[in-house]
């Protein structure tokens, strides 16, 4: 199976026909893939194994087959390389008595950064994460939105290569949620390798375009979304044009070699069909260009996770 490598700047992290089973259950079987420098979505159902996954990769726990490998080096097998991990559960098992800078600063001092040095790390994470104002408030007074930042904050504050983010939305509000999934976006620009878990597609569909579908603990796709999209021949891709000359529009189209079919539909689009959407997006614009055929927006109806994830889940 192909890694995803979402910047082509070659592998970071890697799983090599890793499995887990816990007794005769199976929880992750005979998984591999590679992990570039960006951000990548693990999704899958609640149970489909994203959890033990997160797990796998990130060494907390020892896989019962395979290796995970970190630059070519075992993980398990190197605890420096650990330092290199940034890790934000879903569930939390906080110290509710301590506020949320004292919180950071303990787990940055942990991690072997003396007293000066913590103290600039904390502030900048509680920064990033948009905590700053709570830092001297006791956790056990933060809502659950809050609780996910400062699991966060000290996932990111010794600037880890390698970021993993387990469901970190989860019970935050619309703005933080926006702000978070922008954050994440710019550690992936910044070139950290950042995977991020959810059973909420639309979440994952605001930060990447790169993602590994996970079901019944095989891997099912990875890739990119377009490219996963276009390999469902069962389900060719469907655009619509917005053209002030529609009938010249679904004319040219249908004498496409890509194009399957076009129509136009109720609210005066013309919707096409291709099964190579890859091809299709690239080559288009040159060839509405050189026809001159005005185009004022074209988009895919139905290029998004859920649609992938039905058809690939076939739920």
């Amino acid at each position: 199976m192909n890694g995803v490598t979402p910047t082509g700047n070659g592998s970071v992290l890697r799983a090599d026909r890793v499995s887990k089973w816990f007794g005769e259950v199976i929880a992750v079987n005979d998984c591999s893939l590679d992990l570039g420098p960006g951000v990548t979505g693990l999704l899958g159902l609640n149970g489909a194994g994203k959890t033990t996954l997160f797990k796998l990769l990130s060494g907390l726990i020892t896989p019962s087959q395979g290796e995970v490998l970190v630059r070519g080096r075992a993980l398990r097998r190197e605890v420096g390389l650990f330092r290199g991990i940034g890790f934000c559960p879903e569930s939390d098992a906080l110290f509710d008595w301590l506020t949320g800078r004292e919180f950071l600063t303990l787990m940055i001092r942990l991690m072997g950064f003396d007293g000066p040095e913590s103290k600039i790390r904390c502030d900048r994470a509680l920064e990033l994460v948009r905590l700053s104002h709570a830092a001297d408030a006791r956790i056990g007074g933060y809502s659950k939105g809050m609780r996910q930042k400062i699991k966060m904050a000290q996932a990111l504050a010794h600037d880890p290569e390698i970021i993993f983010l387990d469901e970190p939305l989860n019970g935050m509000d619309p703005v933080s949620r926006r702000d978070i999934a922008g954050l994440v976006k710019q550690l992936g620009d910044e070139g950290k390798c950042v995977v991020v878990s959810s059973h909420i597609l639309p979440e994952i569909e605001t930060m990447t375009r790169s993602i590994v579908l996970i079901h019944h603990g095989k891997l099912m796709a990875e890739g990119d979304i377009t490219e996963i999209r276009d390999a469902i021949h069962d389900h060719p891709t469907i655009v619509a044009f917005d053209s002030p000359e529609p009938r010249r529009l679904a004319s040219f189209l249908a004498g496409q070699e890509l194009v399957m079919g076009v129509e136009l539909d109720d609210l005066g689009r013309v919707v096409a069909r291709t099964e190579h959407a890859v091809i299709f997006y690239r080559e288009l614009p040159a060839k509405l260009l050189e026809a001159d055929i005005p185009v004022s927006e074209f988009r895919t109806l139905d290029d998004n996770l859920q649609a992938v994830f039905d058809y690939l889940v076939g739920e």
